[in-house]
């Protein structure tokens, strides 16, 4: 097992490659935002909205589609966009382009607490298949497709449903993961259960499959559902530890009384209530 210290300042040199060879610096700790820096000419591709500032001679172009440069003309720019759409992105992306002199920056901030996930795709042989609407900003030449799951239990019941993310390429990606984020190297056969919403990405060699979560007692009472993720190797998987629905539930039942799990300052007992209530 390896962990990677995502809260920390990353950096990255230049090295050859079809997709614009992007150097970056990853900043902060539970709100994180890249920094990726152009020589002339260079782009970089982002969701809309999600840039926090850049120098005056980055240009911005909204384009249909993935902004990869590949898709080949009209019909392939629509088939693009439609794929963004059906994983829950933006019919539109944002091509950030440098065209000055010297160095420019722009920076991009993750919309959720977590860690930004810097992954170069000709070292993951060049495809990552990650949870939807992970996708943050690339070098441009990265393209963002779509993978279904072939088994119909994994779809209804692998937490990420029938459609994942699929990005292919070889530059730098940058993908949003919740909570802390940790990496495993799975050998050939060997297998790893994870929580179905823990999955963050896995190479294209993992299978992607569930299995039980136990006994009837243990699916009904456990706490973990009925199923867990069974990913079996060989390749490289990356777990985060918070998925967003899982915060975002916990925010839900916490901001209505009638959920239960907090009755804030509202609450007739007060502090007290919350004490004995466990928020405290």
């Amino acid at each position: 097992m390896s962990t990677s210290p995502w809260g920390a300042p990353r950096q990255h040199s230049r090295s050859a490659g079809s997709a614009d060879d992007i150097d970056y610096e990853i900043k902060g700790h539970e709100l994180q935002f890249v920094e990726i820096e152009l020589d002339p000419g260079e782009s970089a591709v982002a969701e809309a909205g999600s840039m926090v500032w850049k120098d005056a001679s980055v240009e911005m172009t909204t384009v249909f589609g993935s902004g990869a440069g590949q898709e080949g003309g009209f019909m392939g720019k629509l088939l693009s966009a439609g794929k963004r759409l059906v994983t829950g992105e933006s019919l539109f992306t944002t091509v950030f382009t440098h065209n000055g002199q010297g160095k420019a920056r722009v920076a991009f901030g993750a919309p959720v607490p977590g860690a930004i996930l810097p992954i170069r795709l000709s070292e993951v042989g060049g495809t990552l298949i990650c949870q939807k609407d992970s996708f943050l900003c690339a070098a441009k030449g990265v393209s963002i497709g779509i993978h279904f799951q072939r088994k119909v239990l994994t779809g209804l019941f692998g937490g990420e449903g029938f459609i994942m993310q699929r990005l292919d390429g070889d530059g730098w990606v940058f993908v949003q993961m919740g909570g802390a984020v940790i990496e495993r190297e799975l050998r050939p056969g060997e297998q790893l259960h994870v929580d179905t919403g823990c999955i963050a990405a896995f190479t294209s060699t993992v299978d992607f499959d569930l299995v039980g979560a136990g006994g009837v007692r243990s699916s009904l009472f456990g706490g973990e559902g009925l199923f867990f993720a069974r990913l079996t190797g060989p390749g490289k998987v990356w777990i985060q530890s918070l998925p967003f629905a899982r915060l975002a539930g916990r925010m839900l039942a916490a901001a209505m009384p009638a959920g239960g799990q907090s009755r804030g300052e509202g609450s007739v007992l007060g502090p007290l209530g919350d004490l004995i209530g466990g928020n405290r």
